[in-house]
């Protein structure tokens, strides 16, 4: 299901059945919905519209037996305080926001009578936006070049998704996926250099620096989320960081997760 069904085709394979929908138009639920029994539910749903039958009870309505949700390792997390509270810091107000919006889907599917399964990921590999910058610069320039992460490979996502979506074994579960390890931007940066046979340098901004050089308020990034980003990579220099790994991975397929040094290598292409 998508909005642009022509640029969705020309990227996917061969024999996918693509069909128009909108999240924000129930008016084209119905011809989506039409024959399926199995969702992999993408966190843009609102779990609690205010008027009308949402996504998730249209499904239910029509013949949706089974959800995947694509979740947060947020929602997981403890709770983390008040979203309104202005004596947070804004990146903890960002995980009380993330938390509260993730479970609230999740709760809404669990609540639905449908069959369920979370899949509630670390910070995705594929979320890097330095491919550009490589590509024309051969630099990455960001503050705490030591902070990391768990980064996840999205098709270790794809993996449990397609079990939890094909097999009766997930019911019920609520899995937080990450990586093998904590990965520095240091470590990102050298395994990208590795992947593409070409040096890149990684150039250390000061808060400072980085703040003057992301603020575009045409584009979103405002002064509230680059603080929030600026708090969690600080707080990411020390190990294990906010997102601890975990073995969910490993448990469920005897095999461990991919590391970040695999996802290189599988997007060179988006580097070169």
């Amino acid at each position: 299901m998508t909005r642009d069904p022509v640029a969705a085709t020309a990227k996917l394979p061969a024999g996918v059945e693509v069909i128009h929908g909108d999240f924000e138009r129930p008016e084209t639920w119905a011809d989506a919905l039409n024959g399926v029994e199995r969702v992999y539910l993408f966190s843009y749903v609102d779990p609690a519209p205010s008027s009308g039958p949402g996504f998730i009870e249209t499904a239910v309505e029509a013949s949706v037996c089974r959800f995947v949700v694509h979740s947060a390792a947020a929602a997981g997390f403890e709770y983390q305080g008040d979203p309104e509270d202005t004596t947070l810091s804004a990146f903890r107000r960002h995980l009380a926001e993330e938390r509260e919006f993730h479970r609230g889907i999740e709760r809404a599917v669990e609540a639905s009578g449908a069959q369920w399964t979370h899949i509630r990921m670390g910070l995705l590999a594929a979320g890097s936006d330095w491919a550009e910058a490589v590509r024309t610069t051969g630099t990455v320039r960001a503050p705490f070049p030591r902070s990391g992460s768990s980064l996840v490979h999205e098709a270790d996502v794809a993996e449990i998704a397609v079990a939890a979506l094909l097999t009766d074994e997930h019911l019920g579960a609520a899995y937080t996926l990450t990586g093998p390890e904590m990965v520095t931007q240091e470590d990102q940066v050298r395994a990208i250099s590795e992947a593409i046979g070409k040096e890149v340098t990684l150039v250390e901004l000061t808060p400072e620096e980085a703040r003057t050089e992301w603020h575009d308020p045409a584009e979103g990034m405002d002064h509230e989320i680059i603080d929030w980003i600026l708090e969690q990579l600080e707080a990411s220099v020390r190990y294990p960081g906010p997102v601890p790994p975990t073995d969910t991975f490993e448990r469920l397929t005897g095999r461990p997760p991919r590391s970040f040094t695999q996802w290189a290598r599988d997007h060179a292409e988006d580097f070169r």
